[in-house]
């Protein structure tokens, strides 16, 4: 399912400078995001107490901590890891995206909710593909800049630029409250991240993204970040509004 930004006459013009190659390269943050359900196997409950005893013991979550679970431990304990696996390239192919996800760095992650951020500073070359494979906690992924919110429920796949501000919030909040996830509620989600190469240009042409639209800022830079219209900008962690910083 592809969802884009609604219509709105003034939208902020947010621009990612990211390092391609050994220089910084411009480029617009795309608005689409492609989301949808894909059909994958529970994982075994053994591997689920597994994580659930590294989320608490080792990780020791807070809300709105985001971290790596290890996954080459995970794989040897989950026999359908490669059916999930599978399930997203079909998924992905049905997109145009071709065998984008087969060249793509796979990574393991757990969340106890997740404040409002972008990951352009980080990781702009990239966009995001997350398969969500914990049952539903009553959590939605928020993007403020499109009003899209979508369950979180095993199978749930979504691809989204990384210079999109997203959030893992409270199905009923308006936006992120640390006290939706008290230490009592069962409120951790563990989720497959893959890293697709943002110069792909079936990954470009998915999201809406173009290239060298600040070429002149860029060659200034040093680090990789995300401007909104033509200054330096953060994102307000309990609502996901933009705010200038500089």
């Amino acid at each position: 399912m592809r969802q884009p930004p609604p219509s709105h006459p003034a939208r902020d013009l947010l621009t990612s400078y990211f390092w391609s190659g050994d220089a910084l390269r411009s480029r617009s943050v795309g608005g689409v995001v492609l989301s949808g359900r894909v059909d994958v196997p529970a994982p075994p409950a053994r591997l689920v107490a597994d994580w659930d005893k590294d989320i608490a013991e080792r990780l020791g979550l807070e809300p709105g901590d985001v971290e790596a679970l290890p996954l080459p431990r995970a794989r040897t304990r989950w026999p359908d890891y490669k059916l999930c696996v599978q399930a997203v390239a079909d998924w992905t192919r049905g997109l145009g995206l071709q065998e984008v996800l087969a060249s793509s760095d796979v990574a393991l992650m757990a969340c106890r909710g997740a404040r409002y951020h972008h990951d352009g500073a980080q990781y702009g070359s990239a966009a995001f593909c997350n398969l969500f494979l914990s049952e539903d906690r009553g959590l939605d992924l928020h993007f403020p800049a499109t009003g899209l919110r979508m369950p979180l429920a095993r199978g749930t796949v979504v691809v989204f630029d990384t210079g999109q501000p997203h959030a893992v919030i409270e199905r009923r909040s308006a936006g992120f409250d640390a006290a939706d996830f008290p230490p009592d509620r069962d409120c951790s989600l563990v989720f497959l991240t893959w890293e697709l190469p943002i110069e792909n240009a079936d990954v470009a042409r998915a999201l809406g993204v173009a290239f060298d639209i600040d070429p002149a800022t860029a060659a200034q830079l040093d680090e990789e970040q995300v401007w909104r219209n033509g200054a330096p900008a953060s994102v307000c962690p309990d609502s996901g509004r933009w705010r200038q910083t500089g």
